[in-house]
């Protein structure tokens, strides 16, 4: 019988040898059952322990934790500790550690390190562009036309009337607003970056700076018709020009300094609530971007007072009164768009300001 095996050890020590008693109650009374022994290693007949629910209780102090989770070790005590979770965005540096990954990473699927996030833009194929892309192309598509009526009459009394220099400025500046809607669209580059600041206030103040010398020119010459006086200076075709090349001038001249103080360039944003999402954008600053629109929204203001004060021309300069209404409706789009441009996210950010635009270029 092994049970009656005596062992030594090496110094001559007999090994001590126990016995194993599972204390339970049977008819009625609790009494002691040998159910194995010890003796140089455990021999149990779990067969002979009767189980409350048939099953095996477990008997360790803490269960194993989850993947996504590490040990806190209770003080002096080396076989119990807590699971804590670790965050989202962290991995496994050990057993006993949570690690952050940097941001614009996110943790791998077993939790061992962490990956770069992908960046996201918006995309051509994006819901948020196709409709702006739709309209700017039927813009494009309905501005060249006009362009091709009025070089086909070009020498005719009614373009001649139009102003005809004025006109065509305004046309291209319609054309150009429409085509900073694929700039907007394109993935953000440097040069894009570049292409959006001069782009976005230019295109227009070559489209208010056509408008606001027309509206200039009608006012001069009907209040110099009702005061008598003689012909007003610098209404001449080639002067008008040189006025609206002098104020798109302007807001070349802002846009080249702002260039300068504030290289153009990407950056990735991560937000603090959804590190799991690197958003690729220009580095330009929303308050730069306000500045640099300043500047128009001074050119709409002075051609819509304009437009106003003529509204009452006679009719061989009813043209007025259709600017005037256009700055009306400008306005109240420019008004709808600043504040929704600057609490929206990137991605309909962008489609805002491309559909704005959109709208903005239809009236005109």
């Amino acid at each position: 019988d092994t049970e009656n095996i005596v062992h030594f050890d090496a110094y001559g020590d007999s090994l001590g040898r126990y016995n194993i008693f599972h204390y339970h109650k049977e008819n009625d009374e609790y009494v002691y059952r040998k159910v194995g022994y010890w003796s140089k290693d455990l021999t149990l007949n779990t067969s002979l322990i009767p189980w409350e629910s048939q099953v095996v209780p477990t008997s360790q102090c803490s269960d194993p934790c989850r993947k996504n989770e590490i040990k806190s070790m209770q003080p002096g005590d080396v076989c119990c500790w807590i699971c804590i979770p670790c965050q989202p965005y962290q991995y496994l540096l050990d057993e006993f550690t949570c690690a952050d990954c940097s941001f614009g990473q996110w943790p791998l699927d077993n939790l061992t390190g962490c990956y770069n996030l992908p960046e996201e833009y918006i995309h051509w194929e994006d819901a948020w562009a196709i409709g702006p892309v739709t309209i700017a192309c039927l813009g494009m598509l309905c501005t060249l036309f006009v362009i091709g009526l009025f070089l086909k009459n070009n020498e005719t009394p009614v373009v001649k009337a139009s102003g005809r220099e004025l006109s065509y400025i305004l046309l291209i500046g319609v054309l150009l607003c429409y085509c900073i809607t694929f700039i907007y669209i394109s993935k953000p580059s440097a040069v894009v970056c570049t292409l959006r600041r001069l782009g976005l206030g230019t295109s227009f103040a070559v489209c208010y700076s056509a408008l606001l010398t027309k509206t200039n020119r009608i006012a001069r010459i009907f209040n110099g018709v009702k005061d008598g006086a003689q012909r007003p200076r610098f209404i001449s075709p080639a002067s008008q020009v040189a006025i609206c090349a002098a104020l798109i001038s302007c807001q070349l001249l802002v846009v080249v300094v702002w260039l300068l103080v504030e290289a153009p360039g990407v950056r990735k944003e991560v937000s603090p609530e959804r590190r799991d999402v690197v958003t690729l954008k220009c580095n330009s600053k929303d308050s730069s971007m306000l500045m640099s629109l300043t500047y128009n929204c001074v050119l709409i203001i002075l051609c819509t007072f304009y437009a106003f004060k003529t509204r009452k021309c006679p009719e061989n300069f009813n043209e007025a009164k259709f600017i005037g209404f256009t700055m009306y409706t400008t306005c109240i789009i420019w008004l709808a768009f600043q504040p929704i441009f600057y609490v929206t996210a990137s991605d309909y950010r962008v489609s805002k300001y491309a559909r704005s635009n959109a709208w903005s270029n239809n009236t005109q």
